[in-house]
């Protein structure tokens, strides 16, 4: 199903990532703003946008490589993609009416969800709902990543622009070519975001994807670098700033998950002074504008039996 046996450990992970003069991740409701905890003013990043993130990088580094298509892709059409796999496996079925449900055989209805995630990245780590029209089936996948939160509140900018060149010639005439135009940005922002990564779920022999010890370190791979490919005027500066995996020894894992992203803290720093975020020590403190006004620590102190530390 793809390169190494699938996985048979769990692992849960922290990744810090930072913005500086950018929009992190806009909200098209609210005229693209970046989001934010409306009660707090923690900027959010979603889930499905660091996953987009994730998919655009694995399929750079890995464009030809067997197992390694993505499924949720621009310009994708999902339906013809389930086709495929029908192909594959039941090619004596022609009729679109025929696949609109998964076959009776429960073995054949397995193999064709099979076929989707051994060719498919995206659906090996993630998992996908493959019943739009044609049926393929849907899995659960291994691996979940939480909305990204600013370990201090964000204050984002409205910044006005000016453009030179006219859209019609009714605003050439109107507005002697100069439009004016708005972006917004934060100064600047550290976020933090928890995963997950399920070796019961990538490896169960009904229910499991195929997710292997390749796939996960592809996945690692991506979450380091996948800022780098995804440069633009509103994300011109982003970077993964420190990636912290706490890997178990077993498939159900040795410690809660909570308990060991406690042992994560990121802390004011500040003219060599470090305290934790909120205390009354910072307040007189200038506001964070880059990443080494912070101090970024992993509690090794006491970890649980079969719980290992790796700082990447």
């Amino acid at each position: 199903m793809s390169e190494t046996a699938a996985l048979t450990r769990r692992h849960d992970f922290v990744l810090f990532f930072d913005v500086t003069n950018g929009n992190p991740n806009g909200d098209p409701d609210a005229g693209n703003l970046p989001r934010l905890d409306p009660e707090t003013n923690h900027g959010l990043v979603s889930d499905v946008a660091i996953k987009r993130k994730i998919r655009n990088y694995v399929a750079l580094a890995r464009p030809e490589a067997p197992g390694h298509e993505i499924y949720m892709r621009d310009g994708a059409t999902l339906n013809l993609e389930h086709k495929r796999a029908w192909t594959a496996v039941l090619p004596e079925v022609t009729k679109d009416e025929d696949r609109k449900r998964l076959p009776r055989d429960a073995e054949k209805s397995r193999e064709l969800t099979r076929w989707m995630c051994a060719n498919f990245w995206d659906i090996r780590a993630f998992g996908a709902v493959m019943t739009t029209g044609v049926n393929a089936g849907q899995v659960r996948g291994p691996v979940q990543i939480t909305f990204a939160t600013s370990v201090e509140p964000v204050l984002p900018l409205e910044v006005s622009i000016t453009r030179l060149a006219a859209t019609t010639e009714k605003d050439a005439e109107e507005k002697g070519g100069r439009t004016m135009g708005r972006k917004h940005i934060v100064p600047y922002g550290l976020y933090r975001t928890h995963g997950f990564v399920s070796a019961p779920l990538a490896s169960h022999p009904a229910k499991g994807t195929g997710f292997s010890e390749a796939d996960l370190e592809l996945l690692f791979e991506a979450l380091g670098s996948m800022f780098e490919h995804d440069r633009s005027a509103a994300r011109g500066e982003m970077a993964t700033r420190k990636l912290v995996v706490f890997r178990h020894a077993g498939a159900l894992g040795n410690a809660q998950a909570h308990t060991l992203f406690d042992r994560v803290t990121a802390r004011r720093h500040h003219q060599g002074e470090t305290h934790p975020i909120g205390d009354p020590r910072t307040d007189n403190w200038p506001a964070a504008r880059r990443f080494q006004d912070y101090a970024i620590a992993v509690d090794r102190g006491g970890l649980p039996d079969g719980v290992e530390v790796i700082e990447r």
